[in-house]
């Protein structure tokens, strides 16, 4: 019974003590979060030089009105009704672009800084789902360009009257343009805060399934108030993050199954 009781201890020893040897003092805490904010905007600053060299631009700008100079009049272009928006208008998309570009490096680089300071077990939760939100957010960024502005631009089109020129300003473009990006990219995130809930037992499995009426008519309030006033766009972002939650009510179920904090160590177990 003595040396069960000492191995038990033991054990619990390790578990209190995962951490142990993570800690730095608060010096070396500031000289960490400089060096990865650094190799941040180092990251960033070879997406906006990349991307500058090739394809430019000028060329990000012509892609990124590639789905609405598609639907427009033959013949008819955007307008720029400022005199420096031809030059910051592209400088604004490379920007944005590069961001993009250097958003897995940006993201990495913040799971790094904050790695230390998680046991084991958060360590499978928070990985997994920097990853995960990444290709979720670029998804559904990708989602926005190739499938719905070709949907909602032809919809809206064609209820043009024909004595109407349509020649929209770049700058009125580009606002929608991100708008729209960080719309349907934060409704593909959906998954992502339905684990985070339901792991931190701020809202359990059960309840999440039994909102599941509820969110269907939050998701269509957001589309309403976050997308243009057209039945495309509204569907096209609602649709989505209904099957998202469940989605993240699935992929919640799975992650808690797997990141739970280890209970007893083998040694306990046979004892």
């Amino acid at each position: 019974m003595g040396r069960s009781a000492e191995r038990m201890a033991d054990s619990d020893d390790k578990k209190d003590d995962e951490l142990a040897g993570t800690e730095q003092p608060f010096v070396q805490h500031l000289m960490e979060l400089r060096d990865r904010l650094l190799k941040s905007v180092i990251a960033m600053g070879i997406a906006i030089l990349a991307l500058a060299l090739y394809p430019g631009p000028a060329e990000l700008y012509d892609l990124l009105a590639a789905p609405l100079v598609a639907h427009l009049p033959q013949g008819t272009t955007l307008i720029a009704t400022s005199v420096i928006s031809p030059f910051m208008v592209p400088l604004k998309i490379l920007l944005m672009a590069a961001f993009l570009l250097a958003l897995p490096v940006l993201l990495y680089q913040i799971w790094a800084f904050v790695a230390p300071g998680l046991y084991n077990h958060e360590k499978k939760l928070i990985l997994p789902l920097v990853i995960s939100s990444t290709v979720l957010f670029l998804t559904g960024v990708a989602f926005c360009y190739f499938f719905v502005f070709g949907k909602v631009f032809a919809f809206i089109q064609s209820f043009a009257p024909k004595s109407i020129t349509a020649a929209p300003d770049i700058e009125a473009y580009l606002s929608f343009v991100l708008t729209m990006f960080l719309a349907f990219g934060l409704a593909f995130e959906v998954p992502i805060a339905v684990i985070v809930l339901a792991r931190l037992g701020i809202v359990s499995i059960e309840k999440l399934q039994a909102f599941r009426g509820y969110f269907v008519v939050l998701a269509f309030v957001i589309a309403a108030i976050v997308t243009p006033p057209d039945v495309v766009s509204q569907l096209a972002l609602a649709i989505p993050m209904c099957l998202l939650y469940e989605v993240g009510i699935i992929a919640a179920r799975i992650f808690i199954r797997h990141t739970k904090a280890p209970e007893e160590t083998p040694d306990a177990q046979a004892e």
